[in-house]
């Protein structure tokens, strides 16, 4: 017989199954009947829609003025370089960066691929991607513009902005690949209509999927909290929670950590003070902090899972609140002092 309810069960476990530089599993439960695609779909769609990733939006090459001209001694036409280049997945060096315009300068014969394009500037996250063929005649001078967004956009959307002399591409920013969700029943206290979602999401490599999941759950939040205001309506935040002793940690200072001066300077320009503050954030938003290198970042990642506090690690909602609330609180004392 079912109970009579007044309040709706919410999810309050989350499992990380696997967590790899492009593939993410994770488990939240319990939802109640029905529940589980109510938050899943959305979610999906979200991880899909509004991703940020990099994509190549124009060229420019040396004695071509449209994408039907040729290269003498280059095997493809501009159209198929073109063509081979959408499939090139850039990602900036330089997080902070919002574009990039990249030169190269190729001579036969060679074979251009997704690995010639690396340079100082830029990776590229699928260096065996084929991109051209020159013959021994060949000289391209090829510029590329890469810029950060989200979602497809047409060429016809921003041709306009191009730099002189540039050939648009159609850019499809998302990183990522595939997100699929599966729903499972899940027995809670002898009651057997409760659901498990299960999330699997597939990244090309230019972000970890676990960071673009919790970009996507923020952001389908935010729509919500827009709503709310609308109609003066309270947004519940979850409640602070008894924290037990494995968290004191968190609460120290940086400098406990013992890290080399480098990455402890670069995280106080930062104005991170606190071992928590970088708990609360995922591997790419350390990897943004200015000035942050990346033998700093992986030092800082190996730091924190020593603590037992890994950038893998999913934190509940509550007990991210109450670190919040508690660092708030002590970067106020600071001040004050």
């Amino acid at each position: 017989m079912h109970k009579i309810k007044t309040e709706l069960t919410l999810p309050d476990r989350i499992e990380l199954k696997e967590n790899g530089e492009r593939r993410a599993v994770l488990e939240i439960s319990p939802f109640e009947a029905g529940f589980g695609v109510t938050f899943a779909h959305p979610i999906r769609r979200t991880l899909l829609a509004s991703s940020v990733g990099y994509a190549p939006v124009a060229i420019k090459i040396d004695g071509v003025k449209h994408e039907f001209d040729s290269v003498r001694g280059m095997l493809e036409d501009v159209a198929n370089l073109i063509i081979n280049l959408k499939s090139i997945r850039f990602k900036f060096k330089e997080p902070s960066k919002r574009e990039i315009i990249v030169s190269y300068s190729f001579k036969g014969p060679q074979t251009i691929t997704g690995a010639s394009l690396i340079n100082s500037e830029v990776d590229v996250v699928n260096p065996e991607e084929y991109v051209a063929t020159l013959n021994e005649e060949a000289e391209l001078e090829l510029s590329i513009l890469i810029k950060k967004g989200m979602g497809y956009v047409p060429v016809e959307e921003f041709r306009e902005d191009l730099p002189d002399g540039f050939i648009g591409i159609d850019a499809y920013f998302s990183p990522v690949k595939r997100v699929q969700y599966h729903i499972e029943k899940f027995l809670r206290e002898d009651d057997p209509t409760f659901e498990k979602v299960i999330f699997e999401i597939e990244g090309d490599g230019q972000r970890v999927p676990l960071d673009l999941f919790k970009e996507a759950v923020d952001n389908f939040l935010k729509h919500f909290v827009g709503v709310s205001r609308k109609f003066g309506l309270q947004v519940i935040e979850a409640g602070v929670v008894e924290l037990g002793p494995e968290y004191n940690i968190l609460f120290e200072p940086i400098e406990r950590m013992n890290l080399r001066s480098r990455s402890y300077n670069s995280l106080d320009r930062a104005g991170i003070k606190f071992i928590g503050e970088l708990v609360l954030k995922g591997r790419e938003e350390i990897a943004n902090i200015k000035n942050l290198g990346q033998k700093s970042l992986e030092e800082i990642i190996e730091k924190l899972e020593e603590i037992g506090f890994p950038v893998t690690k999913v934190l509940p909602a509550e007990i991210r609140t109450t670190i919040e609330e508690k660092i708030k609180q002590l970067k106020g004392e600071s001040n004050e002092a």
